[in-house]
């Protein structure tokens, strides 16, 4: 028959020995004891940490024993459940001995892990904000000029020129088809014969008026001075 109690409280006094400074009774009856777990420390000396409890069930190790995690260091919310999950397993697989440093060593390989993971992450999240920084400093800086580029922009450029100057072209030669003679658009307005003498009258008095208007400012701003 197998002595339980025995079990329990040898494996207690080894626990005690390996963790030294994170095993804590909490209770006797029923047994009732924390371990915490820590990391190793990551890249920038970052760790996790894991407090976990345990409570013997009576027929431990026959029977899986009570856990959970009682608190936590910078660990996420699917980090808990995957460290949840993986203690079910493992009690689950190590039913019938005593487990509780199989279940620790577990999570300490886990929280290893989780610090890679955080590590990598912020790899990742450095190397994205810097490409952004690149794009967002090219799209300022616009596209530096090379001889390629230049020529194919010269390329496309000289396409777009001609083509401009054949529609011109083509819309004069239709205008000019269009267009009526001297002789169409004087039998159409007789007045036209007289339009032309009509404008440079009237251009001859506005540039008289102006050469009047400025003589007799000079005038003014020459009298009083001596100068005659």
């Amino acid at each position: 028959m197998t002595d339980y109690g025995e079990e329990q409280r040898n494996e207690l006094e080894a626990l005690e020995s390996i963790y030294p400074d994170s095993f804590t009774v909490l209770s006797e009856n029923p047994t009732s004891f924390t371990i915490t777990v820590t990391s190793e420390a990551g890249q920038d000396n970052e760790t996790v940490q894991a407090t976990l409890k345990f409570t013997y069930a009576e027929n431990y190790p026959d029977e899986v024993p009570v856990y959970e995690l009682l608190s936590q260091e910078n660990l996420e919310d699917n980090d808990i459940r995957d460290i949840l999950k993986l203690l079910q397993e493992q009690t689950e697989e190590n039913l019938g001995m005593v487990m509780i440093f199989t279940l620790v060593s577990a999570v300490q390989e886990k929280l290893n892990e989780i610090v890679d993971q955080i590590q990598t992450r912020r790899e990742e999240e450095k190397k994205q904000k810097e490409k952004e920084a690149e794009e967002a400093e090219k799209s300022f800086h616009g596209t530096p000029v090379t001889i390629e580029n230049f020529l194919s922009w010269k390329a496309k450029f000289d396409a777009e020129l001609l083509e401009i100057k054949r529609k011109r072209m083509k819309e004069e030669e239709q205008s000019g088809k269009n267009k009526l003679t001297g002789k169409q658009l004087f039998e159409r307005d007789h007045n036209l014969d007289t339009s032309d003498i009509q404008f440079l009258e009237e251009d001859g008095d506005r540039l008289s008026a102006s050469i009047s208007s400025k003589l007799q400012d000079l005038c003014y701003r020459t009298r009083g001075t001596g100068f005659r």
